[in-house]
């Protein structure tokens, strides 16, 4: 997806169209072939044939098909804990199996999480990631490929991907075991705006979020990403507005917030001004729309269309001084090298949490140091109250 951009960006510098011509052009790109900019489910190239599945890191696994309200076929991997897990070497894993129902009891006593991953590859990209939460945090997992993505059905898009995650939701909520548990949404990118609807939706359902380098709306990402179709932003229809949704959120549902400082694609101004959101839940949110600026339009629609699958699959960084390095594909715990990096800027509020890390980007903040353990510390601080039953 990102060869399309230098393509684009070539021809409106070397057209010789008048500029009515390109209005005409931008309008029509814009409004037409958004769905394509914003949901690139074919890149990196194989993606919507070429799914990785659990077992190749050592994982056991439900492989899940599941039919939304408007009957579209989505797939979804579900990983649930079992009472004994073995490492054996780095990265294989063992279980014994399961024969008097040991199994179903102790995952009924674990969280599950629901995955949202960013726009770009498919859900077996972030197997890596469930690996972490499965074997680091002893969470059932639930991934969900939204539709038009790997192996599911479908073309993407706002409402569509919604539906995706409810039914999701749904799914686990009416499972025999898993509806007992408590239900913690983490999305990545556009991922996190999925999880903020959907948490929105179902305020007495969810139990906490996680929210990685998203945004306060898609429309702020023209002006920047494409400065060519600025004056037409008003025509992007995919508008996944998260900062009208965010003060729906009761604020008894705890909120974990990751970015990266170096985030290319979404300026930190925007997760800054999504923690604000998250702060002052319960008051009564303004009916006007936050003003744009230049700091605080969104820096690439390009840059989003590239997607987040690299990150997710690449080794860990290095990690801060007396701080273990958390090896996302093996599951392990490595201790600190001298000279590492520091630790992340953190700010609380109540039960909220805000972190930044200097060195993320917007593909590799999840592995950055400092990352995992902060969600895993959050996970764990969960109070018995907002882990009850539903």
């Amino acid at each position: 997806m990102s060869n399309l951009f230098p393509s684009l960006e070539t021809f409106a510098k070397g057209s010789a169209a008048t500029a009515a011509g390109l209005s005409t052009i931008g309008m029509g790109l814009l409004y037409y072939g958004q769905n394509f900019l914003i949901y690139p489910s074919a890149f990196p190239q194989g993606s919507r044939e070429n799914v990785p599945v659990p077992t190749d890191f050592s994982l056991p696994y439900s492989d899940v098909t599941l039919t939304t309200a408007d009957n579209v076929k989505v797939k979804a991997y579900l990983l649930t804990q079992r009472p004994k897990l073995h490492i054996n070497g780095e990265t294989r894993i063992e279980w014994d199996d399961d024969e008097d129902g040991d199994a179903e009891e102790f995952a009924a006593t674990r969280p599950t999480v629901l995955m949202f991953h960013g726009n770009g590859g498919n859900h077996g990209h972030r197997i890596p990631l469930a690996k972490v939460f499965y074997l680091k945090m002893r969470c059932n997992v639930l991934m969900l490929s939204y539709r038009g993505y790997g192996l599911s059905e479908g073309t993407p898009s706002e409402k569509g991907l919604q539906m995706d995650a409810q039914t999701a939701l749904d799914y686990v909520l009416a499972h025999e075991y898993l509806s007992r548990t408590p239900i913690i949404l983490y999305g990545q990118s556009i991922g996190g705006a999925v999880a903020i609807h959907l948490a929105s939706q179902n305020r007495q359902i969810i139990t906490a979020l996680v929210l990685e380098n998203t945004f306060m709306s898609l429309p702020r990402l023209i002006p920047t990403a494409l400065p060519w179709l600025g004056p037409f932003s008003f025509l992007c229809h995919q508008k996944w507005e998260s900062y009208l949704k965010v003060p729906k959120i009761p604020k008894e549902i705890p909120i974990l917030m990751l970015g990266g400082m170096q985030d290319e694609v979404v300026p930190r101004v925007h997760m800054q001004e999504l923690w604000a959101l998250v702060r002052n839940r319960g008051r009564e949110p303004s009916a006007e729309k936050p003003s744009d600026s230049s700091e605080s339009s969104l820096a690439s629609i390009k840059a989003i269309a590239a997607g987040r699958a690299s990150a997710a699959s690449s080794p860990t960084k290095a990690s801060a001084p007396g701080e273990p390095r958390k090896d996302i594909k093996a599951g392990g715990v490595h201790e600190p090298h001298a000279g590492e990096r520091g630790t992340p800027h953190k700010e609380v509020d109540g039960d909220n949490i805000y972190l930044e890390f200097p060195e993320g980007t917007h593909n590799d903040t999840c592995v950055q140091p400092g990352y995992w353990t902060a969600v895993a510390e959050f996970v764990a601080n969960l109070s018995p109250d907002k882990r009850g039953d539903h």
